[in-house]
């Protein structure tokens, strides 16, 4: 079989530029391609073969997510992320920029309900509904900028979470009727979305983390950023450039890179704050004083997307 033998489109036109240059090597034609070819593909093998490397949702807004081998895509983003969120007296939105705490609250999923526990808790678990009754009371929430309505859960679960974050709260879920915009400017198709803070999925290249890392005196886990997916055999910061890509034949659109704040230096076990590693990402990440660091995605369809699954651009 030759050894182009299944490239086609750019890829083979890149292929065969690179033919070109070799005209005065004095080996043979033929011998000339297997090299050339081998060194193109070895080349270019991180861009042929982008995938999902990761998946992660997070059931309630800023408590320690779930890593999972696959998930639905809906409307508003990656099934039974962010439906749930804490909220205030006030009804305005807790995470951990000022609560860090939160990260030490742990989620799961199994037999049908969300399972929450705290650190060295594992013995005070509570369990929610994936879905609450319908019938549960609403009440108005805010979102950043954004009001829309929530159904309250129970008294027991705010009962448990004011406990673990010492202050009065509220869990509230997101109904399929609330449909939450996101912001117009970037919006393509009116599209909506959860309790996150503003896009439906959070997408980020391992190559992005591995190249902050190498400039780190201690290296930071991927749960710092708490994205949704984690791209594999991307080259570092990739995703800042695509602004459309399919997954088993789903569209999605990167349309605005992620502002980071304080949460990615709060350590996802402990709770704890450091300075790291925002101090590093503003030497090089920085625009119009905005630390940028992944990309914000709008979805452009349903269906199930699998770690493994070869991200096409």
């Amino acid at each position: 079989m030759p050894a182009c033998a299944g490239m086609t489109g750019d890829c083979a036109r890149m292929a065969e530029n690179y033919l070109c240059q070799q005209d005065k090597n004095p080996l043979s034609l033929a011998t000339r391609k297997d090299l050339a070819l081998t060194t193109y593909y070895l080349q270019r093998l991180p861009l042929l073969m982008l995938t999902i490397g990761e998946l992660y949702i997070y059931p309630i807004k800023s408590l320690g997510g779930i890593a999972v081998q696959e998930a639905v895509v809906t409307d508003r983003g990656l099934q039974y992320d962010r439906r749930y969120m804490l909220v205030d007296a006030d009804g305005k939105f807790l995470t951990q920029r000022e609560l860090p705490v939160m990260a030490t609250l742990k989620t799961s999923i199994a037999g049908g309900r969300v399972r929450v526990w705290g650190k060295g808790q594992a013995s005070d678990i509570l369990e929610l509904p994936l879905v609450p009754e319908s019938s549960s009371a609403t009440i108005e929430v805010q979102v950043w900028d954004d009001t829309c309505i929530g159904l309250r859960v129970d008294e027991a679960a705010d009962r448990w979470f004011s406990l673990q974050l010492g202050m009065d709260c509220s869990l509230v879920y997101m109904p399929d009727t609330t449909q939450r915009l996101v912001d117009p400017r970037y919006a393509k198709h009116n599209e909506i979305t959860s309790f996150s803070d503003g896009y439906p999925i959070l997408m980020i290249g391992q190559a992005s983390l591995d190249d902050l890392n190498s400039r780190l005196a201690q290296p930071v886990p991927m749960n710092r950023f708490r994205p949704n997916i984690v791209l594999a055999g991307s080259q570092p910061f990739e995703e800042d450039r695509m602004s459309h890509f399919k997954i088993n034949e789903i569209d999605f659109y990167g349309v605005k890179p992620c502002a980071r704040c304080q949460v990615t230096t709060t350590d996802q076990e402990t709770g704890e704050r450091y300075k790291e590693p925002l101090k590093t990402l503003a030497t090089y990440r920085q625009k119009e004083h905005k630390i940028l660091f992944g990309q914000n995605v709008l979805v452009g369809g349903k269906g199930r997307i699998a770690v493994g699954n070869e991200v096409i651009r």
